[in-house]
């Protein structure tokens, strides 16, 4: 069965269409546009007329991609910077009406609990014990905690995500003085979060997948400084070019360091970096739907 995701993010909007297999999923086909939502947000956090059209646009074309690989089923999914927006009930028409498809905004709890299917069902050797899931986005990050066979026991969403750089960052590269307001900003966002110990911790996200290029795939704080200093090292395009990342993220990466820097020190555990995450949640659910 060949089913499909669509995510509508803070930053990017990502197609992942993929089938089954004993060990978890099978990618067919992952596409990722930088729609950025939250640079067309009004004061109360409205979405701005002209980047619903964009949104109408770049999913519609998604789901005929996904159609032409024969998905069954194809879930369109919206998370932080959606779920705040008063007029989530018009970009959810202009989405059913170019593409026949509704509109799923997800709570933070649910998109917590779909991120922790997605990041320990793909994860290998199958995870033991208790394995704490931290999903950064562009507009929130969510951590849960719980065990495979379990589901999640505790989850929260803390409202900073690597799109912390559109508030405290103009330089390019970033300033030293910018680059501590980021990590002063996700130090406090994240100080009253108390999360049951764990013993593994998998960060997912477009930010996270980025950083296994950087420094490998455990995001510890050697890593993780070595990371910031890799992307803050000249302008955007330049850092780009060097290291075959977007410049759209690399932009957007010192954000996603510090809020990783602030999870992996609550957790007290480095962050392994997981290949499966939110979109790989909701199609191994949709898969157990149908079963």
């Amino acid at each position: 069965m060949v089913c499909a995701c669509i995510d509508i993010g803070t930053n990017t909007t990502r197609l992942l269409v993929a089938e089954p297999t004993p060990g978890g999923l099978r990618e067919l086909l992952a596409l990722r546009v930088f729609t950025r939502v939250r640079r067309a947000l009004g004061p109360d956090g409205t979405i701005a007329a002209p980047k619903l059209r964009e949104l109408g646009d770049v999913v519609a074309a998604q789901a005929r991609a996904a159609r032409e690989l024969g998905a069954a089923r194809i879930d369109v999914v919206a998370t932080a910077v959606v779920r705040a927006a008063p007029n989530r009930a018009e970009l959810a028409a202009e989405l059913e009406r170019r593409t026949g498809l509704p509109l799923r905004v997800l709570p933070a709890a649910e998109e917590a609990r779909l991120a922790f299917v997605g990041a320990t069902r793909t994860w290998t050797p199958r995870p033991a014990g208790r394995v704490a899931v931290v999903d950064l986005g562009g507009g929130s990050t969510e951590l849960a905690v719980g065990t495979v066979d379990g589901g999640v026991a505790w989850s929260t969403s803390v409202p900073v995500g690597s799109g912390l750089v559109d508030e405290h960052v103009r330089g390019d590269p970033p300033t030293a003085a910018e680059l501590a307001a980021l990590r002063a900003a996700a130090a406090a966002a994240f100080a009253t979060v108390r999360p049951p110990p764990s013993d593994l911790a998998l960060a997912v996200g477009g930010s996270a997948t980025s950083m296994h290029r950087l420094c490998g795939a455990v995001l510890d704080p050697p890593g993780l400084d070595a990371a910031l200093g890799a992307v803050t090292a000249g302008p955007c395009e330049e850092v780009a070019r060097r290291h075959a990342l977007d410049p759209e993220r690399v932009r957007l990466l010192p954000g996603g360091l510090a809020v990783l820097e602030q999870a992996a020190r609550i957790l007290g555990t480095p962050l392994a970096v997981s290949r499966g995450g939110l979109r790989e949640g909701i199609i191994l659910s949709a898969i157990d739907q149908e079963r």
